[in-house]
């Protein structure tokens, strides 16, 4: 299994039935291929779409048709498609369930970095300074490092999205809750120890006992 794979199914196991999420560009946007569709979870993009879907099949795609990042995706039957000052409503108002975003860092305190990249022209943060304030959960799915550099760190050398602390962590190697007493290692992917998690990780964690493997939703 691919390690996007990994982080999208493990997210989509977090999602509660009959609720609202944002997903974030890139890599979030997979989590909506592994949703059970009778659990009725309606995806929002901040660029103004309620009952975002996957990403169409090659050959599919509608240009009119995309994700706040300008990949083209699909929409469920009942779709609605709201203008931007409605779209930051819902978010800013405190309606949405949760949200899923990617980082480039996440430091000991459990705040994100995600909208500056280095050597890089950026246009901004868009509206993850937003999600991560307005979401009742902030869940970030990233891979563990990158280019073999963690990403989990003691502390942030980005610029913060927000000051508030983000609820969840799902990587490629392991799940980790940002709690007051630290990093929690709550679970580790298939096939991987705790041992390769703590060597990828320059942030403090804190294990107590065994670490169980993940519930992928996959059958052995």
């Amino acid at each position: 299994m691919k390690p996007e794979e990994i982080i999208q199914r493990r997210v989509a196991r977090e999602l509660k039935p009959n609720s609202l999420v944002n997903l974030g560009i890139g890599l979030p946007t997979g989590v909506a291929k592994f949703i059970d569709e009778h659990d009725n979870i309606l995806f929002e993009s901040e660029n103004g779409i309620v009952g975002l879907a996957a990403k169409p099949p090659e050959g599919m795609d509608d240009p009119d048709l995309t994700d706040a990042g300008g990949g083209t995706v699909s929409a469920i039957p009942g779709a609605a498609t709201i203008d931007s000052a409605y779209s930051f409503g819902l978010i800013r108002g405190g309606h949405l369930d949760a949200t899923v975003l990617g980082a480039l860092e996440v430091d000991e305190e459990g705040l994100l970095a995600n909208w500056v990249v280095p050597g890089k022209m950026v246009p901004g943060m868009g509206g993850a300074m937003d999600l991560v304030t307005g979401a009742r959960r902030v869940i970030v799915a990233m891979n563990h490092t990158a280019r073999g550099a963690p990403k989990i760190v003691p502390k942030c050398t980005l610029p913060l999205t927000s000051i508030r602390r983000i609820s969840l962590i799902v990587t490629d190697l392991a799940v980790i809750e940002p709690t007051d007493e630290g990093l929690v290692l709550r679970e580790r992917a298939p096939g991987v120890t705790v041992d390769q998690i703590v060597a990828a990780t320059s942030a403090k964690l804190v294990i107590d006992g065994d670490v169980p493997e993940m519930d992928l939703g996959v059958a052995a």
